[in-house]
């Protein structure tokens, strides 16, 4: 799996993003600089990480989905190819018309940083095939904006078309207020695009993925991919001893 993380002035999460996909898949990914026009030769997935890009100025990724590097990721999501989005990526995604909607401040009005349980609505999906249908997964989340918002119209359609794959739950995988961490609408933690070749989620998998962190349910997730690429979806497991980062592409 050849994989690029975009890097934003403000991001804050592309070294926790390498790690992890270096971890799983074997294979370190291209670190890509906002200011470049075209990503690496036959990159597979390109991820926009969390952290608060330009500041999370205007509105959160308002910025960072102008900048240059973002029309070469339209075109390697309208080529079909594979697009994760993790909390301020998901912001971008967003404000670049990658996903519909907007994330919008927390219910709380707080910034929230804690673990929140997923149910994964699907796993017949290129970034959930890690998972089970309905399995409940702890991964951390860390935001002030991150409760998603739709029109009426936008909603029915994400649900009835089968598009909302990670929703906020109890520990037991029941649908309850008090555990949708930020009053996302349906509480809605990740959505798919129409094609299913973008993924936009608020929570961070990326720091899931070790069992010294107390948890590895964010690694089914950087599995799977590597098994939608590899062939297997245990391709990657164990990981390697020793991984490096690389940091092509940066400047």
């Amino acid at each position: 799996m050849k994989s690029a993380v975009l890097v934003f002035p403000g991001i804050n999460r592309e070294r926790d993003m390498a790690r992890a996909l270096t971890l799983v898949s074997g294979r370190a990914p291209y670190m890509v600089w906002h200011a470049e026009t075209v990503l690496p030769p036959d990159t597979d997935l390109v991820v926009i990480p969390g952290g608060f890009s330009y500041g999370d100025y205007l509105r959160c990724g308002a910025i960072a989905a102008r900048a240059p590097v973002m029309a070469a990721v339209r075109r390697h999501a309208d080529a079909g190819r594979l697009v994760l989005a993790v909390c301020n990526g998901f912001q971008i995604a967003c404000e670049a018309g990658l996903l519909p909607g907007v994330l919008m401040r927390n219910a709380a009005l707080k910034f929230i940083c804690k673990d929140a349980y997923l149910r994964v609505e699907r796993s017949d999906t290129a970034f959930t095939r890690g998972y089970n249908a309905g399995q409940v997964i702890r991964v951390p989340v860390a935001h002030g904006e991150g409760n998603y918002v739709a029109d009426a119209q936008t909603i029915a359609r994400l649900e009835g078309d089968g598009r909302v794959v990670l929703r906020y739950v109890a520990p037991d995988g029941a649908r309850d207020p008090a555990w949708n961490v930020n009053g996302a609408t349906n509480a809605i933690a990740g959505i798919l695009n129409a094609r299913g070749n973008v993924l936009g989620m608020m929570p961070h998998p990326e720091n899931h993925v070790e069992a010294a962190l107390g948890s590895t349910d964010g690694r089914g997730l950087f599995a799977g991919l590597a098994g939608h690429f590899d062939g297997a979806a245990e391709t990657a497991w164990p990981r390697p001893a020793e991984a490096t980062v690389s940091q092509a592409s940066r400047n």
